[in-house]
């Protein structure tokens, strides 16, 4: 058996969030808008979770000892359809249905059309409520699977975000994983003109969290948070939070400097110009 190296690692991962990254494009050209800059600013993490951390089996989504991703933000489904169809959970080529009547990816998530999709997400401020219910069941019940939570900084502007955080705490729930997605924007404007949260990274240690914070957009980065969240897991029993800073629409320029970024409208003819600013980037790290 061949062990794979830091690099190999890294260079597979990496691979994985541009190919996820391009997949989102593909489906937000469908229907001409959408919510493409989430998709592109957290394909780094998603690939980290699909392609390095997650055991699941793709041809069995249900399989009872998978890990299981809880994706709370149901608007950022686009980028979750892209990462199912990088594990091979969901057709490369079903992806164009995307928004479509009668498909199975509609534009918010919903787990009773996807495969691989474990909750309907999108009432924010619920996805960590559910994943400490589950973590906990699945320990209850003697399984070794491990939950995983994507959540997004305006979430934490919910109450029962923070009730969730402290009962995972008291429970001492270290097959849980919280991975927040700081892109510092939300619907209604900057997160910080919204709701201030900051400082983030001291109010989950004062909720009893192993709490990192790295750069969302860095899958180096991000492969060492999750593999120091693992090990303190086995050693602690805590459950950990890996606060990510990302770029909404990061890896395609165009899209990186746009106002409103939040729901774009991205006209027919810029789609190429897209897809070939996230190819020459993609290649020219990948020279380096």
């Amino acid at each position: 058996m061949t062990t794979e190296t830091a690099t190999e690692r890294l260079d597979r991962v990496s691979a994985a969030a541009y190919r996820i990254r391009h997949h989102a494009l593909n489906m937000g050209e469908v229907q001409g808008q959408g919510y493409v800059g989430q998709a592109l600013g957290a394909a780094d993490m998603l690939a980290v979770v699909y392609a390095d951390q997650l055991r699941f089996r793709a041809e069995d989504p249900h399989w009872e000892a998978r890990d299981r991703f809880l994706l709370s933000t149901g608007h950022y489904a686009i980028g979750h359809y892209a990462a199912l169809a990088e594990a091979g959970i969901v057709p490369v080529d079903e992806l164009e249905t995307y928004g479509s009547d009668d498909s199975r990816l509609p534009m918010s998530g919903m787990s009773t059309y996807t495969p691989g999709m474990e909750i309907s997400g999108g009432s924010l401020g619920h996805g960590l409520t559910i994943a400490v219910g589950m973590a906990l069941g699945l320990r209850y019940q003697g399984s070794e699977s491990r939950v995983f939570n994507f959540l997004s900084d305006g979430e934490l502007d919910e109450g029962s975000t923070w009730e969730a955080a402290m009962g995972a705490h008291h429970h001492q729930l270290g097959n849980l994983t919280a991975m927040v997605d700081i892109n510092a924007l939300q619907a209604d404007g900057k997160t910080d003109t919204v709701l201030r949260t900051e400082p983030i990274t001291e109010k989950w240690e004062a909720a009893g969290w192993y709490t990192q914070r790295v750069d969302g957009n860095d899958v180096a980065a991000l492969l060492a948070a999750f593999d120091n969240a693992a090990a303190q897991a086995d050693t602690s029993g805590r459950p950990s939070v890996i606060l990510c800073d990302t770029k909404v629409g990061r890896g395609v320029p165009l899209l990186e400097d746009r106002e409103k970024a939040h729901f774009m409208r991205i006209e027919e003819h810029e789609w190429q110009t897209c897809r070939e600013q996230l190819t020459a980037g993609y290649e020219g790290k990948a020279a380096r």
